[in-house]
């Protein structure tokens, strides 16, 4: 497979959900060593980078990203009754503010 490479910087990672894909692009000469972009689907137009300087933070912000986007598109699906109170369907999990 042929290197796919945005702005100067080689994508290495890829999540896809639904019509959206989240991206980490790796370059050893810019100032920020990591981005995250999100693009559609089969295209490779990156917008809303969030460029990063360590990889650990850069795979944290694409399941970051990922995630949002899961809730987001779980946002327009009709609520089904379960019998629990709406607060109890869904739990988000905070971690610290590092």
């Amino acid at each position: 497979m042929e290197k796919e490479i945005n702005a100067g910087y080689v994508i290495t990672d890829r999540l896809a959900v639904g019509n959206a894909e989240f991206v980490i692009g790796q370059s050893d000469t810019a100032p920020a060593k990591y981005v995250t972009w999100k693009c559609r689907k089969d295209e490779k137009d990156y917008f809303w980078g969030h460029y990063l300087g360590d990889r650990l933070i850069a795979l944290e912000d694409l399941c970051k990203r990922a995630l949002e986007e899961i809730e987001y598109l779980r946002s327009f699906q009709p609520k089904r009754d379960t019998g629990e109170k709406p607060e109890q369907q869904i739990k988000k999990r905070r971690e610290p503010e590092r």
